[in-house]
């Protein structure tokens, strides 16, 4: 057995949580869904929604459509953040420990390798990109060039900085964590609204106006992009921050908070992406878009709007770090959640540095190579939402064990028809999908030509063959 932590004290909001990936005491269970609408709404204030927009306006969208894509995207997919939030509610534990049950002791090991890549991967997005904005601001007060190469020490110091920012909130815990997000979202938030609110006044409104909507096809694609680059990707790390939940919280009332509290600010950063690429097309083309919207502004604008990438992009590294903590001690490194923590964010300090100062490109490849992991990822949250309609019961002291002894080893510690549904959604997804950048893939299916393949629509495949696969098997059967 492997619990990952020393005791089982319940965190305060100003005391470190020891507890690791094992199950919450349900008299200790005590949050509120409104606790989870700030978690959320502060994991999404970040910057990076401005490049999204302009993606969806440059693929051919007006603004009024990209807004539409925006709010059934962005909503729709953190709806299901939601919905997979309730298992937390239900077995109190990490999402990917409570997947266990579902995919054997055995079996999580893949679902869990990928989610932790996943995490570790946006986590260096954050960090690169919050160094880059917090090199940007000292550079304009010392007035020197910005570019990370002829400052390696100031740069190295700025990755520092945040991942220092970082470990003091996630590796805290969840009390504290909650905490900072809620009061953090209004300071940042209204820096956001006042850059926002400048942005806005140098939209170019005849080029809004005259813009020819796209075709159907082309929406459809855009709300998969959005889908896939929002709230899929935080799905699988949903029931990290709902396992503290009160039995008494309603579903509806988890789905609604997810919902809310992320698309609220998401519809607003991607619709005003959209309307700064409908006047200036070479946003959404950008190999730095935070440096690109940088440059659009005057000097006293840009130190409020870096201070505003800076922080929403903590604030989103906050939730991401606690979550792959926890990943961590549930694919088996024994480690307190702390230094599982600590782990993670070396992990980002490093590969920060190569892409600052080694590496010539960054963006493209990387979100290309985190967004090829939405497949199984898709595919996972196919398998559990499955599993979920009919179980109501975790087994806490079979979470936990991972040996031959646990009620979870099922067939060699795999059970055969979740992992089995997983891979095949996973095969098929990839057929349709087209991996790396458009002029250069590094992979592409050999139905990635379809509808489905060129409307971005591959992870939609994914999702209805595992889900459907895994109920054609039984898995939606009565769990006892």
């Amino acid at each position: 057995m492997s619990t990952g932590t020393t005791d089982d004290t319940v965190p305060d909001t100003g005391t470190l949580e020891t507890r690791g990936i094992e199950p919450v005491p349900v008299s200790e269970r005590h949050g509120r869904p409104s606790q989870l609408f700030w978690v959320w709404f502060a994991a999404n204030i970040s910057i990076l929604g401005l490049p999204l927009g302009a993606t969806l306006v440059a693929s051919g969208l007006t603004v009024w459509q990209a807004v539409v894509v925006a709010v059934i995207g962005a909503v729709g997919s953190f709806a299901i953040v939601g919905a997979v939030s309730i298992a937390g509610r239900r077995g109190g534990a990490p999402g990917l420990t409570l997947s266990r049950a579902v995919f054997g002791a055995r079996g999580n090991i893949g679902p869990t390798l990928v989610s932790l890549l996943s995490r570790l991967g946006w986590e260096t997005v954050n960090t690169t990109t919050a160094a880059f904005a917090l090199l940007s601001l000292v550079t304009i007060v010392a007035g020197t060039s910005p570019a990370a190469k002829d400052h390696p020490v100031i740069t190295i110091v700025c990755i520092a900085v945040f991942v220092l920012c970082t470990v003091l909130v996630a590796g805290l815990g969840h009390g504290f964590l909650v905490r900072v997000q809620r009061w953090a979202t209004w300071v940042f938030g209204a820096l956001n609204i006042l850059v926002g609110g400048f942005l806005v006044a140098t939209v170019d409104w005849a080029a809004v106006t005259a813009a020819t909507p796209a075709p159907a096809g082309a929406v459809i694609a855009g709300i998969g992009v959005i889908a896939a680059g929002t709230g899929i990707g935080w799905a699988n790390a949903s029931a990290d921050m709902s396992r503290y939940q009160a039995p008494s919280v309603r579903a509806g009332s988890l789905v609604l908070s997810a919902a809310a509290g992320a698309g609220i600010p998401l519809v607003l950063l991607i619709s005003l992406g959209s309307l700064l690429a409908a006047g200036d097309p070479g946003l959404a083309g950008a190999a730095d878009p935070v440096a690109a919207i940088r440059d659009m502004l005057p000097v006293w604008m840009a130190i409020p709007y870096l201070i505003a990438a800076f922080g929403g992009l903590l604030l989103s590294n906050h939730l991401s770090v606690y979550s792959a903590g926890l990943t961590t001690i549930t694919l088996g490194i024994r480690l307190p959640r702390v230094y599982a923590v600590v782990l993670d964010v070396v992990v980002t300090f490093i590969g920060a540095i190569y892409f600052m100062l080694v590496a010539d490109g960054f963006y493209p490849p990387f979100i290309a190579f985190i967004s090829a992991l939405a497949i199984p990822i898709t595919a996972w949250v196919g398998v559990f939402a499955v599993d979920m309609l009919r179980r109501r019961h975790y087994d806490p002291d079979a979470l936990l064990d991972t040996s031959r002894t646990s009620a979870y080893w099922y067939r060699g510690g795999v059970e055969p028809r979740a992992t089995g549904a997983w891979a095949a959604a996973i095969v098929v997804g990839y057929l349709f999908a087209t991996v790396g950048l458009a002029d250069s893939p590094w992979f592409t299916g050999p139905l990635a030509g379809t509808w489905i393949g060129e409307n971005g629509l591959a992870w939609v495949v994914t999702f209805v063959v595992a889900a459907g696969g895994y109920a054609l098997l039984g898995g939606a059967r009565e769990q006892r």
